[in-house]
């Protein structure tokens, strides 16, 4: 039987998200009281048929973001599971990763985050953590499917909420690796003389600057925005959001600091500025990483999403001596690949989304930007003992002289099975050109370059809109455009493809 179209559309990836503050024109409020308990009871019982044991006898933790609708959806989580008899550990203001973490530190049985990761203030919604890591998009189907069937819990005594402060341990835990990381003669404050500064973006991440690096002996002076606060008044708390980088950057020159860290809203994600007010983002940030995930894991295996620079894999197999393997956008993809990679044998340390999304083998391939922000710290504390800077470590990766990204709407009431039918179509249009070089690797979409744009195109289909994303770069100026203008013969044959955006960039 088909889930009705009500919570079928909670469905985000591997989260639930939906509208959790009222007054949006356009955006009725969708998760409320009644809604948000539902699913905190479907969690239950999925945990339950997981794990065999009764609802009334899990132990799960509940953390939240610092969005304005937090502490409401927490208190419907937390009811809901107690009136399952469910025994919850309530902690608070706590970062994604901390609510992985705390599963197998506390030996619970799961987790919930309340979080919409960078989206508006007014959207809400929940992440789920066992000890094995973060659901996919299977189990989100699942648990939503329970909350459509009323497949739920019933009302069990016993059920308890204990308030706890688990992020005082996870700060522990993060200056307990950079203590040995660095293991300097000032064990115990091994980050003094360091400058570093913060943008929480009024997230979760304000704890950072705080908790890990002042008490290690780091000068956070010049941070910025570490208070939460869920209505975002500075920017979007988001590493990828062009108003943010320029936040951390300016905070950096302002203050003269060593290095500059930048946080999404729950902390999953991280970049980076270096002393020099440049932007650690992106492929750069991918590539500071790989050198780092590859330096005691010779010839190791790298993966990244597809959209990720000609440059990139050069650095990565010509200058690291690794392998770059490109996958499918979505950070639980390429983090799954990672996993499965090293089940078959291949010695793959890193995964890692240009997003900045970045999990490391060493740290149970969990997404988390306050680990990688950890890394990157010892990283340049090492190299500063010798004279030399971060900005060494990717010297030689080759920035692209030009990219963008434009998105083509496909209008088809089938917009999957048409978006596949443009791709496979292409790809016959790329094999009958001599001049377009189909890459070897196309696990997403179709690539091609072109040597004399010295570029490429990545065209592929959105995992859940019917969107059609363009990616071009090039090392050579007007390249892009020239590549444009290629594709674009093929594009026009393409009713069904609204590809107004490509004939604006090509006049």
């Amino acid at each position: 039987m088909a889930m009705d179209k009500f919570w079928k559309g909670f469905k985000s990836g591997t989260d639930i998200r939906g509208v959790a503050v009222d007054g949006v024109e356009g955006e009725p409020l969708n998760l409320t009281d009644e809604v948000v308990g539902r699913m905190a009871k479907a969690f239950l019982q999925w945990l339950s048929q997981r794990t065999g044991k009764n609802p009334a006898g899990l132990k799960v933790a509940v953390g939240h973001d610092s969005r304005i609708s937090a502490d409401r959806i927490r208190s419907a989580v937390v009811n809901a599971m107690v009136e399952c008899g469910a025994r919850v550990l309530d902690c608070g203001l706590s970062s994604t990763p901390s609510m992985f973490m705390i599963t197998l530190d506390r030996q619970l049985d799961g987790s919930v985050q309340i979080t919409a990761s960078h989206h508006p203030y007014h959207r809400n919604g929940l992440k789920f953590f066992t000890p094995a890591g973060g659901l996919d998009g299977c189990d989100i189907e699942a648990i939503l499917g329970f909350c459509d069937s009323g497949d739920l819990p019933a009302s069990e005594k016993g059920g308890s909420a204990e308030k706890i402060d688990y992020m005082k341990d996870y700060a522990a835990h993060l200056r307990d690796i950079i203590c040995k990381g660095i293991n300097s003669d000032h064990y115990d404050r091994p980050l003094e003389g360091l400058h570093i500064v913060v943008d929480a973006g009024n997230g979760a991440g304000g704890f950072y600057a705080y908790d890990v690096l002042k008490p290690l002996g780091a000068d956070i002076s010049g941070s910025v925005f570490l208070e939460p606060d869920g209505m975002f008044p500075n920017h979007i708390p988001n590493p990828e959001d062009k108003k943010a980088m320029e936040s951390i950057c300016h905070a950096v020159l302002q203050s003269h600091a060593d290095l500059g860290v930048i946080f999404d809203t729950d902390v999953d994600r991280g970049g980076a500025v270096d002393d020099s007010g440049a932007e650690i983002n992106r492929n750069r940030l991918v590539a500071l990483a790989s050198a780092i995930a590859l330096e005691n894991c010779p010839g190791g295996t790298v993966v990244t999403d597809s959209t990720t620079s000609a440059g990139l894999r050069k650095f990565i197999e010509g200058s690291l001596g690794g392998v770059h393997y490109r996958y499918r956008r979505g950070y639980r993809n390429v983090i799954n690949r990672a996993i499965e990679l090293n089940r078959e044998g291949i010695d793959c340390p890193l995964a890692i989304e240009t997003s900045g999304h970045a999990a490391m083998r060493d740290n149970y391939f969990l997404d988390d930007g306050a680990y990688l922000v950890t890394m990157i710290i010892i990283k340049m504390a090492q190299l500063r003992a010798r004279g030399e800077s971060l900005s060494m470590l990717t010297a030689a990766l080759e920035d692209p002289l030009e990219e963008c990204e434009l998105r083509f709407r496909i209008t088809a009431e089938d917009f999957r099975e048409y978006g596949q039918q443009v791709l496979a179509d292409l790809e016959e249009y790329a094999k009958a050109r001599e001049d377009w070089i189909i890459a070897d690797d196309n696990r997403e979409g179709i690539r091609v370059s072109f040597e004399d744009e010295q570029g490429w195109f990545l065209l592929r289909l959105s995992v859940h809109d019917p969107i059609m994303p363009l990616n071009l770069e090039s090392m050579k100026e007007g390249g892009c455009r020239a590549i444009a203008e290629k594709l674009y013969a093929f594009l026009k044959g393409c009713p069904y493809l609204d590809i107004t955006a490509i004939e604006r960039m090509i006049g």
